[in-house]
């Protein structure tokens, strides 16, 4: 799947991922390929994507994610 990693400032990330489990808003969750259409906030916290390369964890402070047809789109406040 491909995932976007956005903040107001700059693209943070942006390519092909195997999985990304996010800091929820009502707690964590995962996503695989083929996951089902969703729009959740996220809560400040752990952002952690795998690619072919491995895992990459980044530190988010809110935002939204959308998962559609196998794109995902991060909206963060900020990224550390």
């Amino acid at each position: 799947m491909y995932l976007e990693i956005i903040t107001p400032d700059r693209k943070v990330f942006e390519g092909e991922v195997d999985a990304a489990t996010f800091p929820g808003s009502d707690g964590s969750f995962q996503v695989l390929n083929n996951h089902a259409p969703i729009i959740s906030s996220l809560a400040k916290g752990d952002l952690i994507y795998k690619t072919k390369e491995g895992s990459k964890i980044l530190l988010v402070d809110g935002g939204v994610v959308e998962v559609r047809n196998n794109h995902v789109i991060v909206l963060a406040e900020s990224v550390e």
